[in-house]
Parts: C-alpha cells; structure tokens; sequence
C-alpha cells in the first residue's frame, strides 16, 4: 500500500502504523488496531520496518503516526526513527503505544511524542483519531493527550486486519531438521499475565491483569493466515495457561478445524507443573514445542526474581517433556549481579545433563538481567548497589558484574552466539564453544563434553534475538534494517535471511 489519494474525507484522519521490530512475527500490534480503526472510516497504512521501507510520501500525509513498541528492542529502534518522523512532518500527531511505552513516557515526550498509551491501547488510539478528526487534523501535535496512560479494560477485539503487511513467509518460519521449513502466522489468544516475576516488563504495566482475546477473533485470525499460506502458528501470549479454561478449548478447536497446522506456546514452568495433566493435550493438538522462560537454575536466584518455581520444579518439567517426547524451548537469564562463574558452570552442566543443548539458542546464554524503567528488580536493596543511572540512551539502568570475569564470559558467550549465528552452527556446536569459553574464564580444566541424547535435532524458530536481551548497536542496525521481499513463490533459505 503506497500514499493516500483522493479528496480529503473531514470524517476521519490519515494514520500510519509502524513497528519496528516484534521477534521476526507480523506485528498483531498493527493488525488489532487497524482493524479498529479502518472499521471506524480512518485510512490506515502499515508499515512493519523489519521487513519493510519507510513510506515517506505517507509519513508526510499522516495526521496521526503511531509507533508500536512491544519491546526493549523496539524501542530502542523507535528512539533513532522519531527525529525523521518529526522532521518529515512536524505537524503529524505523534504516539507511542505498546508495553514498554508507558515505562518509557518521560523519555518518548523528549523525543516529540505527544501521546503514549499502555495496556489495551486499541480504544484509546480510535479515541485518539476521532479527537483529531474533530479539528480535522489540524490540531496535530499540539493536541493534548487525554487518554489514559494505561487502559485495562475490556476490549471488543475485531479480527486483525493484515492487509498492506508483508505477505507471511517473508516473517520467522520454522526450521525442521531434516525436513525444510515452514511458513508461520502468529496471533494472541491472550495479554498480560496475572503473576508478578520480579523481572518481567508486563508487571509494571498489567500488574497482575490479563486478558483473553475472545477464542472466535483467534480462530478467524488463524484461518485468514492459514488461507495466506501459514502452515504454523506461534501463539504471543504471554503465558498461554493464564487462564487454561480459553487456551484447551481454543487449541482443541484449532486442531479439529486445522489438523495440519503445528503451533508453539510459551508456557511458565509453575503452569506446566500445575497443569501437568493438560501437558499431554498440547501434543496430541499439535503443539510441536513449548517455551519456558526458566531464567535460572539457581533457587535463591529464582527466588529474589519470584518466579513461582524452583530447580526441582524445572527439572520435573524437562523430565516429563522427555518421557512425553515433546520438546521444551527453556529461555534464561543467565547473567545477573548474583551470577558466579561456579553457577554459570552448574547451569551449562543441566542443559547438557537434562539432554537441551539443543533446545535452547545460543543468544539464551548469554543475555544479561535488563533493568527497564518501572522494574520491580529496582525494590531489591541489592539491585539498587549494583546499578547506575538510568542510561536514557541504552533505556536501562546499567550495571557491571563485582567479578570483572563474569562480564567478560557474558561478552564473549554474546560473541559465539552470534557468530553461530552467522556460521548457520548447530546449536549444540555453539554450546560446545560456550562451554570451552566458560571453564577458560572460570581457570578450570574443561572437561569432556558429552552431549548423547542433547545433540537430538528439534523444530524451532529461525528469528535470533530475543526480546529479554540488550542488543549491542551491531545487533540494533542489524535487526532494524528492512529484510529484502524477494517475489517468489518458491520458498528458499536466502527468502528468511
């Protein structure tokens, strides 16, 4: 979809949405709200910027530009985009919505972002538009903001309208050992989370709220993607068994419609131990894995973030996958001011002893404990010794490791990840590396390394980089340049790269 033409229509405004980034999906983010706001008369463009050029005549034309930021990366991206933005079209009313918007308010404002909206945000950008409809846009960005910072009431979601989007196999697709690849579509059965991990970037926002996107709105969305050529789908909810009683059904009814089409969720590992039973639903419904943010194999460390489980419960959990044959995607945190070189070393052993080193991306192993504005790691005495000041540039309070090797180890593990990534390694070859790096650093013999059952091949995602990391400004350029769309019907590796 290119620049707007016509007559000017005094009923509605001019809107450009834009992502910058959202873990190589087509953004919901844009889809949900163009839905509302097209069904209300407004003329919407999208742009998803990871995979697609600025549109500069539409930048120029818009009345209300609207930037989603879902993640630290995103926002990051979003810092270097709103000086063009403002430059381009000093008129335009501009906004800033999504997760990490609200948590970064202060600084967005600085940048001449006028509106900046949390939580729910699809009514407050229709209210947004109809506001600047009624001064015929002329108001701009001078137009105060009324709407709430953080919406959480209950939405009437429409079904996501995709249109303008890149077409589906140009996003992340699934990598199957053996047996080539497959398109994925993504959608949201739910948001928010109703737990409160210490860590999370959800909580300053939801503070223990979620909501369901109702199963009917899933479903379409699905069968759209599906028409569109999606042969998976990657469910973004923030934790799939937050309310178990939407989640089976809607799975249950996606299998019996799609039987075809696999799925991924991501699932805490308190929910996989509560809802044990259910565990075995997901496999015969399609689910080809589950990720699991375990953060830690550390029980003081899982403590002080309050994740709701400890080692034992995890290692139940990869158990249980194992004996079910199902594969477990466990994500980590594993550098924090409490790491040691003595527990980087224990969690390298139970990866490669509970049989994951294929499971887990090598990116997982070396991100370090980010500290966003709001975080509730800032409650902890310890926390608040070990941090700078809050670094407006890099949107953390940074923090360096008392034991200069563990900062080290974490930038090197950085390095090997991403040249693995670069080389197109196995998983279990970049951990090999990691583990060699780890005992060098630490001054200890490296010792065998046994992968047997570790190094078994497992469906994952091709997008590297992963929202709970801080990308290095390499890595910043790297993921905000626009992937090149290749018209093709054949699908290739050189289509995702």
């Amino acid at each position: 979809m290119g620049s707007y033409t016509g007559a000017v229509v005094k009923t509605s405004v001019k809107i450009v949405l834009i992502s910058t980034y959202e873990l190589g999906r087509q953004p919901f983010g844009l889809a949900s709200p163009a839905a509302v706001l097209r069904k209300a008369g407004h003329r919407v463009i999208c742009k998803d910027l990871a995979r697609q050029a600025l549109d500069e005549s539409a930048i120029r034309e818009a009345d209300l530009i609207a930037i989603y930021l879902p993640m630290h990366t995103a926002t990051r991206l979003a810092s270097q985009l709103l000086p063009n933005l403002r430059a381009a079209n000093p008129r335009a009313h501009v906004c800033c919505y999504g997760l990490y918007a609200p948590m970064n308010a202060e600084y967005l404002r600085s940048l001449g972002v006028a509106t900046v909206l949390g939580g729910e945000f699809e009514n407050n950008l229709l209210h947004l538009a109809e506001r600047l409809t009624r001064t015929n846009g002329a108001a701009g960005s001078g137009l105060p903001q009324e709407e709430s910072l953080v919406s959480l009431e209950r939405l009437n979601f429409e079904v996501p309208d995709r249109s303008g989007l890149p077409e589906l196999r140009k996003y992340a697709h699934l990598i199957i050992p053996g047996n080539g690849y497959r398109i994925v579509g993504s959608t949201e059965a739910s948001r928010g989370c109703k737990h409160l991990c210490r860590h999370c970037p959800i909580v300053p926002v939801y503070n223990g709220v979620f909501r369901i996107v109702p199963r009917g709105i899933v479903l379409e969305d699905i069968r759209r993607q599906v028409a569109a050529g999606a042969q998976h789908i990657s469910f973004g909810d923030p934790d799939f068994f937050n309310g178990i009683g939407h989640a089976i059904p809607l799975v249950e009814e996606f299998h019996g419609e799609f039987p075809d089409v696999t799925y991924d969720v991501t699932i805490k590992i308190e929910h996989l131990r509560k809802y044990d039973d259910q565990v075995l639903k997901l496999k015969s419904t399609g689910c080809l894995f589950v990720i699991s943010a375990v953060e830690s194999v550390d029980d003081a460390v899982l403590a002080a973030l309050e994740k709701g489980h400890t080692r034992a419960d995890f290692l139940h959990v990869a158990a249980r996958f194992r004996l079910l044959n199902m594969t477990l995607h466990p994500t980590f945190v594993p550098f924090s001011p409490w790491t040691t070189m003595e527990s980087y070393l224990d969690l390298l052993r139970v990866i490669c002893e509970e049989e994951l080193t294929e499971n887990v991306a090598p990116i997982q192993l070396g991100i370090r404990l980010l500290i966003p504005e709001g975080s509730r790691m800032l409650e902890l005495e310890d926390i608040r010794r070990a941090i700078g000041p809050f670094d407006s540039q890099s949107l953390v309070y940074p923090w360096k490791h008392a034991d200069a090797r563990v900062d080290a180890l974490a930038e090197r593990v950085q390095e090997i990840a991403a040249g693995a990534d670069r080389e197109k390694l196995t998983r279990s070859a970049a951990f090999e590396q990691v583990w060699e790096a780890a005992h060098w650093f630490a001054g200890v013999a490296v010792p065998p390394l046994s992968l047997g059952g570790g190094a078994r091949a497992i469906p994952f995602l091709s997008e590297p980089w992963y929202c709970c990391a801080e990308p290095t400004s390499d890595q910043l350029i790297s993921i905000g340049k626009p992937k090149p769309v290749v018209a093709t019907s054949t699908i290739s590796r050189e289509d995702f790269v």
